[in-house]
């Protein structure tokens, strides 16, 4: 796997990640209704820039107290975090039947910012949201958690599931306000030049209706501009 530089992880942050949707689809790598997490997991701070990055995954639960076994596996996957590629997002799997416990707070914060993580995505849910919200923390989650029960980490680096999306360890993903998308590795390098074309090819509709105005424009111009947008994403 070829990793973006630096500065394709800049410009990638640039779009939106509807727009990010948008050009995966010129390529035709896959159905139009697969590659996104459901809208059971949502940005818990919405102010925050888009997260780009690869994903360092762990699998976690609240029920029960941890074996000595599983509390070692924090420290596997705390190690797992070093040796992912950079940036790096933690991609975290609660694995219980309704997420009772919390893994993320103010210490798993400030640890995985140390460690070089950047945000996090998970099904789970998360406390401590002014200590978090500080220290810049950009979180995807299902749900506000008060008590941490007995989380522990069940296991790390396997494949997860996140509202509904597969999610492999290294995987190159895209998210912000909206939710998130996977990147297909084969196209990452062209990725910014096609959120740019999906872009332009939008500028016909959005420019006609801004300068018609409201209630003078005609179906007939909207089918007009309609037209020249799917010609544009066609290209």
């Amino acid at each position: 796997m070829s990793l973006l530089t630096p500065e394709q992880i800049v410009e990638l942050k640039q779009f939106d990640t509807p727009t990010v949707c948008n050009a995966i689809e010129w390529f035709g790598l896959r159905s139009r209704i697969e590659g996104f997490a459901n809208s059971s997991i949502r940005s818990i701070f919405p102010d925050r820039e888009p997260l780009v990055g690869y994903a360092c995954t762990a699998r976690i639960s609240s029920v029960n107290p941890a074996t000595s076994e599983q509390k070692e596996l924090l420290y596997t996957y705390y190690q797992s975090l070093i040796d992912s590629p950079r940036p790096t997002i933690a991609v975290i799997e609660d694995i219980d039947t309704h997420p009772i416990g919390s893994f993320w707070g103010e210490v798993q914060a400030t640890t995985h910012l140390a460690l070089g993580c950047s945000g996090t995505i998970t099904n789970g849910g998360i406390r401590d949201l002014d200590e978090m919200y500080g220290l810049g923390m950009t979180v995807l989650a299902s749900t506000i958690l008060v008590s941490h029960g007995y989380i522990h980490v069940e296991e790390a680096s396997g494949p997860v599931t996140i509202g509904g999306l597969r999610i492999q360890h290294g995987d190159l993903l895209h998210a912000d306000k909206h939710g998130v998308v996977t990147i297909p590795t084969s196209i990452a390098h062209e990725l910014t030049d096609a959120c740019r074309l999906m872009q332009r090819a939008e500028k016909p509709l959005l420019e006609g209706c801004g300068k018609q105005g409201n209630g003078t424009v005609k179906v007939e111009d909207i089918r007009k501009w309609r037209n020249e947008m799917d010609a544009l994403r066609r290209k």
